[in-house]
């Protein structure tokens, strides 16, 4: 009825065996999990990065399209006159974002829509602008722009009030 007292305990021997080698397999998968998700943390962090980079970059062009519109007056307004190029020109705020633009008048336009006959012209303009940040982010930008001057055969109109205004 006892049965043999040395059989029950060569089994419980390789169980807690048994129990070890488990528990290692686990604790390899377990620490498998962890490196792998270290692993796509560090790259989503690395891409959300770049990402903020490419922000920069466009940012830059941005704001050289900008600075580029408010010099509009320096370009010179022959045909086929080489661009105007400004930068790279480092943004105030920043010491790793710059921008470089290229400016060229295209063309001017007589006879514009809602105007007295030569009375307005419009000059047109071509900006390129190239933002540049950290890891070689970078961002293109075209921008056309036309601007209503003063027009005429002999370089300007004359332009008088009609009727008497609000009064």
């Amino acid at each position: 009825m006892n049965g043999s007292p040395s059989h029950p305990s060569r089994a419980a021997g390789r169980e807690r065996g048994a129990a070890l080698v488990i528990a290692l397999l686990l604790l390899l998968i377990l620490t498998l999990l962890a490196l792998s998700g270290i692993n796509t943390a560090t790259t989503e962090l690395t891409m959300a990065g770049n990402e903020q980079y490419r922000r920069n970059a466009a940012q830059a062009a941005t704001a050289g399209i900008e600075q580029a519109i408010s010099a509009l007056g320096t370009v010179p307004t022959s045909p086929g006159a080489a661009p105007t190029v400004v930068g790279p020109t480092e943004l105030p705020d920043s010491s790793n974002d710059r921008y470089a633009t290229a400016t060229r008048f295209i063309g001017d336009e007589i006879g514009l829509p809602q105007s007295s006959v030569d009375k307005f012209i419009g000059l047109h303009y071509q900006i390129d602008s190239t933002g540049t940040s950290l890891r070689n982010a970078s961002d293109l930008q075209s921008q056309g722009v036309m601007i209503v001057a003063a027009g005429g055969s002999s370089g300007g109109g004359e332009f008088t009030q009609i009727g008497g205004g609000l009064e």
